[in-house]
């Protein structure tokens, strides 16, 4: 019965590790956010305050960043009458250098900007100590919730990439559930 002793002590150890939550569970406040635009102006979160959004963090040479940003573009263009806002950060070094060329050649369609890759990091509770996938993503409902966020190597990136950002999306779209009426007991 020596495989019984062990079970304690493992169960004991998962306690002792940091949660792993999926990311979908990942409800919390937006932290206050500035992004760095090209011309030394700055974008700040708080403008699109009442809006859902997408955050997306890059690499402007990252194939995966690029392929993410065709699809972002499609979906500013299709849901921003009902009020969606994609905004992009490049966060590789010298990133101010990169845009001008990762603009004109992808053109998206809402604005792009930089910032050093710690505030991204802090932005997304990454782990310390874990090397980030790029690119990542942060789902922001209206009330300046996140209500989901992706890294590179989530499933959520995979060949269904398109219709997973759509899903998210949808649900940000969607009004708050209204609040339960009372039945009066107590």
């Amino acid at each position: 019965m020596a495989i019984s002793r062990w079970i304690p002590a493992a169960a004991a150890l998962l306690f002792l590790l940091p949660p792993s939550a999926p990311a979908t569970e990942a409800l919390r406040k937006a932290p206050d956010f500035v992004i760095n635009m090209p011309g030394g102006k700055t974008l700040p979160l708080s403008q699109y305050k009442d809006h859902p959004m997408v955050v997306a963090f890059i690499l402007t040479g990252c194939s995966h960043c690029q392929h993410t940003v065709g699809i972002l573009t499609r979906m500013q263009n299709e849901y921003a009458p009902r009020g969606l806002q994609v905004v992009a950060s490049a966060i590789e070094p010298e990133a101010d250098k990169h845009l001008s060329l990762f603009l004109k050649n992808f053109a998206p369609s809402f604005p792009v900007g930089y910032n050093v890759g710690d505030s991204a990091l802090s932005f997304m509770q990454h782990p310390a100590g874990k090397i980030p996938m790029m690119p990542m993503l942060a789902f922001i409902d209206k009330q300046g919730n996140i209500r989901a966020q992706y890294e590179g190597d989530d499933p959520f990136f995979n060949e269904q990439i398109e219709a997973n950002i759509r899903k998210e999306i949808e649900s940000l779209m969607k009004p708050p559930a209204p609040a339960k009426k009372s039945t009066g007991r107590g």
